[in-house]
């Protein structure tokens, strides 16, 4: 069993899953992790282990907005403590999309390939009015 959770730099994770959930309905089983403006390190790494006790000792799948941010940095002190956790950077809504679907069918993980698939430049791909 793994935990989806969503960190960043102010509540870009909480809006991201408001997204998401316009798309699938609600996610209960996403978790999101706010770094707040008025909060620093030692708030961020306090709120982690709540939530790493919270879920029981599942496998926790981070999607965190920025490599080399805080709470990337953070959560890598775990990843390199031993801990349960697939850390990502660069976090968008396809990446969100590609676990749902992945929980859904069964299929493995493509995070990193779903994602930069979907970074396109469209003015190349749409016809013009000439």
């Amino acid at each position: 069993m793994s935990t989806l959770v969503l960190t960043s730099h102010g509540r870009f994770c909480e809006e991201l899953k408001k997204s998401v959930e316009l798309i699938f309905g609600p996610q209960d089983e996403i978790r999101t992790l706010a770094l707040l403006p008025e909060e620093g390190e030692e708030d961020y790494v306090r709120k982690f282990k709540a939530l790493q006790e919270e879920t029981n000792g599942d496998k926790l799948i981070v999607l965190a907005d920025l490599m080399g941010g805080t709470p990337a940095n953070q959560v890598s002190k775990f990843v390199m403590q031993g801990a349960n956790i697939d850390l990502y950077t660069g976090m968008n809504m396809p990446m969100c999309i590609s676990y749902l679907n992945a929980q859904m069918t069964g299929q493995p993980l493509n995070l990193v390939s779903d994602a930069t698939q979907g970074v396109q430049y469209l003015n190349d791909m749409v016809p013009k009015n000439e």
